[in-house]
């Protein structure tokens, strides 16, 4: 089992609890973490025998965009099942990042993982 990790991934979103943070979407960072049999692609050194990351990262991004989530956790949970769905992976997990919402602190960031 391989793993492709893509970080630092920009997304913008709908997300938030307050009043204030429904009115825009938010840019948030995600790392996204896919486990799967890459095994065909080592071998052929074929793009059409591994996960596209291009393309995956452009589905996380289309995905939070549409999403309207108050919570991190809902979002990454729906991602993460996305993913699943959408791609030839045993596992993913994400680390969705909101910078500037603590006074104290430079960002919260939560993890989550799902599998087959």
């Amino acid at each position: 089992m391989e793993e492709i990790t893509i970080s630092g991934l920009k997304v913008s979103s709908l997300i938030g609890v307050y009043d204030w943070e429904r009115t825009q979407q938010t840019t948030l960072l995600v790392d996204v973490s896919i486990k799967a049999d890459l095994s065909q692609a080592r071998r052929s050194d074929n793009v059409t025998d591994t996960i596209d990351y291009a393309r995956l990262a452009e589905f996380v991004q289309q995905h939070a965009t549409r999403a309207t989530f108050e919570l991190l956790e809902a979002l990454g949970h729906s991602l993460c099942h996305a993913i699943l769905n959408a791609f030839a992976v045993q596992e993913v997990t994400l680390a969705i990042t909101k910078p500037n919402i603590l006074a104290d602190a430079q960002a919260v960031t939560v993890v989550i993982s799902a599998s087959r």
